[in-house]
This record gives C-alpha cells, sequence and structure tokens, in this order.
C-alpha cells in the first residue's frame, strides 16, 4: 500500500491492537466479524467504493458504515471498520486488503492471549511444507472447480483434531477466499502476522538432520544478535544440504550447508 493507505492500516492496526488487549473483546469473534465484512465488501464493489469515496465526508462513511453494520457485527467490529471508513484510501481495494489483515491479526491476537501463538505459528510453517510436497493436495484446495465446502471438508478432516482450532480457522480462511494470492503466498503472509505479532522475525532454517535443543538456542541467539530482533526458527529437514544450516530471513540466505561449499570449490576450479 502507497501513501493514504498505508497511514490508514497504520491507524487501523492501533486500533485492532486497542480491542485485543482488552480481554472483555472475543478476539475469535471480532477475526469472524472482520472476514464477513471483507466477503461483503468484497462482493459489493459499488459500496466499497462508497465507502472510500474521497469526495464524501469521512464522518459522512463512518455513519454510513455503523447503520450498515450496526445491526450485524458487535460493538468492537462496527467501531472497528468505522474508524477504517473515516479514514483515505488510495484504492478501494486497499480497505478490504486492511480488513482481511486485521481479521487474521484478530485470530492471531486470540491465539497469543491463549498462549498458543507458537503452536500455530509452527503448524502454519507444517502445512506449508505439507502442501509443497504434496502436489495432488494443493491442487485439491486450489482447484476452481471444488466447491469452497468440499475445500473446506477437506482441510476440517486434515486439520480437525490435529492442529489448534486458530490455525484451522486461518487456513479454511485463506482456502476458501483466496483473493486472487497463491495458497502458498497466503500462508507466508500468515507466518509474517504472527511473527510481527511477537515483534520477532522468522528465520527457516534448513539441516541435513534435526538441530538439538542446544543448537537451536545457540543459532537463535546469535541470529538474534545480528538482527537485534528476536527470531523465530521454523525448521526444516533436507538431507540434500549435506551438512551445516541454511537460514533463509525474507529475501536474505545465509548458506553455511556442505554442500554450498562443494558448489563454491566447484565454481572456482572451473574458473
Amino acid at each position: 500500500m502507497n501513501g493514504a493507505s498505508r497511514e490508514a492500516l497504520a491507524s487501523a492496526r492501533e486500533q485492532l491492537d486497542a480491542l485485543t488487549d482488552n480481554t472483555s473483546v472475543d478476539a475469535a469473534k471480532l477475526a469472524e466479524e472482520l472476514a464477513a465484512v471483507t466477503a461483503l465488501l468484497d462482493r459489493e464493489v459499488s459500496l466499497r467504493r462508497v465507502l472510500t469515496d474521497p469526495a464524501q465526508a469521512g464522518e459522512a462513511r463512518a455513519e454510513l458504515a455503523q447503520r450498515l453494520l450496526g445491526s450485524q457485527v458487535g460493538g468492537p467490529t462496527a467501531e472497528l471498520v468505522s474508524g477504517m471508513v473515516r479514514s483515505r484510501w488510495s484504492r478501494s481495494r486497499d480497505l478490504t486488503d486492511a480488513l482481511e489483515e486485521l481479521a487474521f491479526s484478530a485470530d492471531l491476537a486470540a491465539a497469543q492471549r491463549s498462549g498458543a501463538l507458537d503452536d500455530v505459528e509452527d503448524e502454519l510453517f507444517r502445512f506449508g511444507r505439507i502442501i509443497a510436497s504434496a502436489p495432488e493436495l494443493r491442487s485439491a484446495l486450489t482447484s476452481s472447480i471444488a466447491t469452497t465446502s468440499a475445500k473446506t471438508e477437506l482441510l476440517h478432516s486434515l486439520l480437525g483434531g490435529r492442529a489448534n482450532p486458530v490455525t484451522e480457522r486461518l487456513v479454511v480462511r485463506l482456502v476458501g477466499a483466496p483473493r486472487g494470492r497463491s495458497l502458498e503466498a497466503g500462508l507466508d503472509a500468515l507466518s509474517k502476522l504472527a511473527a510481527h505479532r511477537r515483534d520477532r522475525v522468522v528465520a527457516v532454517v534448513t539441516s541435513a538432520v534435526p538441530l538439538s535443543e542446544g543448537q537451536r538456542q545457540r543459532l537463535g541467539a546469535a541470529l538474534a544478535t545480528v538482527y537485534g530482533r528476536q527470531i523465530h526458527l521454523n525448521l526444516d529437514v533436507d538431507p540434500e544440504v549435506l551438512g551445516g544450516v541454511q537460514v533463509r530471513i525474507g529475501d536474505e540466505v545465509i548458506n553455511g550447508t556442505i554442500a554450498e561449499r562443494l558448489d563454491e570449490a566447484n565454481r572456482r576450479m572451473a574458473g
């Protein structure tokens, strides 16, 4: 997002944090209602444009949102959405993108409140790895022919009772409403949002064999020193790395594997 939308999103995030910090607010219900508003504005493009029309006063847009949603959602949701439409948005779609992000963040706040955020992060990462290694499953979940209810039933059979309920809700919502993005991109965005909840950086660590608890702690501490922030490690095992570890943080790759050193030696010999 650029310009006005970026500022509006920053303000909305602050509003959401204020709401989810209040233990009297049901964060899971807030997430569900924000997702429903997102779906509504995705369907009703003309309404979305009215609610983001810069020619209308912000207070008038907020009053319209209150009239439309006040009897359909709880007070916290109506308050948050009204505040959002009162802000100025560069594009009408930016509003729905922001609403979706806040819906996901509210569910992650619910996980954090119950002490389950680490589990949700790890489960999202593992589910992403499952999708990457199972093309038939990915096809079933992203098929344009299969109904949303069929995909939801499949996810419930895969995750029900095996994953945290927040993880299940997030993945079901992501698959049911991809909103033009790939499943992998959606899972990556969720992982980053989960890390942001704890002001942490996510590092994907690939090693030839599972790391011991001591190795994980030392690696996490070393990366935290380098980046100046707490690091959450998502661990993956790939025998092809031969030894050492590969660490990916965003677009940056820190490669200390034997395979990489062999490749470098071969390049030097060939050169």
